[in-house]
């Protein structure tokens, strides 16, 4: 995504900072995904929730994004590429509201945060980027920070936590094709096949598995879910128009604020101490990353 920003100082001081807070609301909206997943987990199936998220996201960008009033919206030069990414969004987002049955949104959020060290491992193979002894390094310290999260073998953590491990790994496969995609598809064409292949995956499945909501609460939530990731994503996209992703990223490492929030507001749960230290060795090393890249 390409970001053009003024040349008076000041004004791009006030660009960026604008930048940020919408960076910082986004991933807000991300932890309430993420928390009315966990929650809709007790009343329903993971396949119902995910469709809900889909569904409802899909029907408010049509509002505004339709061929109407985009023509050409549907119009790709890489339709298998198209497909493929949306699946493996897909796979990332049921495999992670699986994981979070069972796991602390602190723990999912701990993990997901290693996202960024598989980009930086997949960009050399896929995208022909170079790997610098300290991306290496940055990578590895960051890997260590989530075996410390997880702790496999001692009994410390629920085998879900591997669920999370591959959804992580399929985001980020994800992110890739998007990079790619991104050469030769508008982000509103892309976004249309993320929402509409995930809508028709699901519902071959949902016939099998569906659950009338139990109250207007719950009915509510779905919609409620749906809504907090389309917002997000519309936050995202804004915060990026106003200031470069190397000033950004770093915020959306806030997001593990709100997801322990949340956890002990509506689960009455508390990040033990090897989610703290494994999240802190994660986002440390993250943020060296950002940092090697930016001097790169």
């Amino acid at each position: 995504m390409s970001t053009t920003l003024p040349s008076d100082p000041d004004l791009q001081r006030k660009q960026r900072l604008k930048g940020i807070l919408l960076m910082m609301g986004a991933v807000f909206f991300f932890a309430c995904l993420d928390s009315t997943a966990k929650y809709l987990n007790n009343y329903m199936d993971t396949a119902q929730v995910v469709w809900a998220r889909y569904t409802a996201a899909f029907l408010l960008a049509f509002l505004f994004v339709n061929p109407f009033t985009y023509p050409g919206l549907t119009r790709t030069s890489r339709l298998p590429l198209q497909i493929g990414r949306s699946i493996l969004l897909l796979a990332s987002t049921v495999l992670n509201v699986i994981a979070l049955r069972y796991l602390r949104l602190d723990q999912t959020a701990s993990i997901l945060f290693s996202t960024p060290f598989i980009i930086a491992l997949l960009s050399g193979p896929l995208l022909g980027e170079k790997m610098s002894r300290k991306r290496w390094g940055a990578i590895i310290v960051g890997f260590l920070g989530v075996l410390v999260v997880v702790r496999p073998g001692i009994g410390g953590m629920h085998p879900a936590a591997l669920l999370c491990v591959l959804g992580a790994m399929c985001y980020a496969t994800y992110s890739i094709a998007t990079r790619l995609l991104s050469r030769t598809d508008s982000s509103e064409t892309t976004l249309f096949y993320s929402n509409i292949v995930g809508i028709v995956a699901l519902s071959f499945i949902l016939p099998f598995v569906w659950t009338p909501p139990q109250s207007w609460f719950i009915a509510m939530l779905m919609v409620f879910i749906g809504a907090a990731g389309a917002f997000g994503h519309y936050l995202l996209i804004l915060a990026h128009r106003l200031a470069p992703a190397a000033v950004l990223a770093p915020f959306g490492y806030t997001q593990i604020v709100w997801m322990i929030a949340s956890g002990f507001i509506f689960f009455d749960q508390l990040p033990d101490r090897y989610t703290l230290i494994g999240a802190s060795i994660v986002i440390g090393s993250g943020l060296y990353l950002l940092f090697a890249e930016r001097r790169r």
